[in-house]
């Protein structure tokens, strides 16, 4: 049930070009929301600065990227 809530919730921020995160973060549950209110450029600079301070994938890997 909470999927579907947060289908509804997420599209509705989109649509008002809000942020799916802000404090706690994006995390497993909005991760795959992360388009909604980031760019793909943006993304690509986000798995890019992850890449590097974390070139083997070892801190929480598959957390907001699957690499």
């Amino acid at each position: 049930k909470c999927q579907v809530v947060n289908k509804y919730v997420f599209d509705t921020v989109k649509k008002y070009d809000g942020s799916i995160s802000a404090e706690h973060g994006v995390g497993m549950t909005k991760k795959p929301y992360l388009e909604y209110s980031r760019s793909a450029e943006e993304i690509e600079y986000m798995k890019a600065l992850k890449l590097t301070f974390d070139p083997n994938g070892i801190m929480n890997p598959g957390k907001l990227f699957d690499l």
